[in-house]
């Protein structure tokens, strides 16, 4: 008999993370049959792999997932359809079971409490919860605000989620992080520690250059990786925040002799943009910024742009390559981050970097969002309130070679290390 999984998603990051497993499970020696719901937004991501219908009604809605961050939002959510969407959507939930699925649920308590309200077996990625939220290895942080409601719980899940979790539906959990699982597992939940699967799948294309020219253009120039997040029309907003962060830092005397810091030839930003928006828009508020595009510039042995429809603008001496093709690569070559967005974020941290994030007015990216970011990845990313203070933050970073080992040594032991998906799935099978 074949094995049928339905995976249960709830957020465009939880989507991309399925998908990585979902397609490790098709690698498999006897794939199963799957089938995904996403519960929130049309899952766009899940239209990336051949075989994987999306069963049930999808609905994009005002919050796009962020209602516990905006209580308002739960009520345009409510008038745009979102009762109506649950109920069909447990329907179909139900309906898979019965023809004997399981259910892989990925995200938060939503996912889960759908699967356990199905009345069959399922599994539970948490993508949203980590004991780093409330301790790191010295022990734990101050729990202050929100967090005060975990002052007398050592675990980041409620008691009603690791009720969930440990029911004996419950086939395997899989948290995000080593100290999370270690947590679960002293409650007697069945929790694996396989890794984190948004570390999957970030190999570069810059590795079919030699590491020859790679080595000579790091010396050369300071690349800064700028991410805005995903959302329309949030992102706008946080492009414009970034581009005065990067103003400053041009304006700045980040190269003064007032200042040392490492010499560097070029001062180039690498915008990484998601693919699913259009680039004008990013290209109209660059031009505001009296930013030139120049289409034939190109650094001498990296031989920018990648060919994948990059745009390249110059403003004094810095460089600004703007793509929504090529994400991988700009994580890979940033040194460091001016960050406004959620797994993104996560990602560049993961691969041992420094991030530097500015709260915008949300709804995704508030305050509260990056103080709360700033927890989950401790010393990797430092949060300002204003994008002018980037300059500074900057050149402390660059200066303090111990920081940053700290912070890479730290990135990596928090994010953990590639292949989570191919674990995850072959666990399944």
């Amino acid at each position: 008999m074949t094995l049928k999984i339905l995976s249960l998603s709830n957020g465009h990051g939880e989507d991309a993370i399925a998908v990585r497993i979902l397609r490790e499970l098709q690698h498999q020696p006897h794939p199963p049959e799957l089938a995904a719901l996403p519960l929130v937004g049309l899952g766009q991501a899940y239209r990336q792999l051949d075989n994987v219908p999306i069963i049930g009604p999808v609905k994009s809605l005002p919050s796009g997932g962020f209602i516990y961050m905006d209580q308002h939002q739960l009520w345009r959510d409510l008038q745009a359809g979102l009762f109506p969407l649950i109920i069909q959507q447990y329907q179909t939930i139900r309906q898979w079971v019965k023809q004997g699925g399981i259910i892989l649920a990925v995200g938060d308590i939503i996912p889960l409490f759908l699967a356990w309200l199905s009345g069959g077996n399922y599994a539970f990625i948490g993508t949203a919860k980590s004991d780093y939220y409330l301790r790191d290895e010295q022990g734990k942080l101050p729990l202050t605000g929100m967090w005060r409601w975990y002052q007398y719980s050592d675990s980041i899940y409620f008691p009603w989620e690791r009720w969930l979790m440990k029911n004996s539906h419950c086939l395997g959990v899989f948290p995000r992080d080593t100290i999370t699982t270690q947590t679960l597992q002293k409650y007697g939940i069945p929790a694996i520690d396989l890794g984190n699967p948004m570390m999957d799948n970030l190999e570069p294309n810059i590795y079919n250059y030699t590491i020859d020219q790679l080595q000579i253009e790091t010396q050369r120039s300071l690349f800064m990786t700028l991410l805005p997040g995903s959302r329309s029309p949030e992102v706008n907003r946080n492009w414009d925040i970034i581009l005065q962060g990067v103003d400053a830092i041009i304006q700045s005397s980040i190269r003064s002799t007032e200042n040392p810091i490492p010499s560097y030839q070029n001062l180039v930003f690498l915008a990484a943009i998601a693919p699913s928006l259009d680039l004008q828009p990013f290209c109209q508020s660059l031009t505001l910024h009296q930013w030139q595009e120049t289409p034939d510039l190109r650094l001498p042995n990296l031989n920018f742009p990648w060919g994948h429809g990059e745009l390249t603008f110059l403003k004094e001496k810095a460089i600004l390559i703007l793509t929504n093709q090529a994400f991988n690569d700009s994580l890979a070559l940033g040194n460091i981050a001016i960050a406004m967005a959620g797994t993104a974020t996560e990602q560049f941290v993961g691969l041992g970097k420094p991030a530097i994030a500015i709260p915008g007015n949300g709804p995704q990216f508030t305050p509260t969002f990056a103080n709360n970011q700033q927890r989950l990845l401790g010393r990797s990313l430092t949060v300002v309130q204003n994008p002018t203070e980037i300059p500074e933050m900057l050149r402390s970073l660059l200066l303090n070679s111990e920081q940053l080992k700290l912070i890479a040594e730290n990135g990596k032991r928090r994010l953990g290390q590639p292949g989570a998906s191919r674990r995850i799935a072959q666990y399944l099978s």
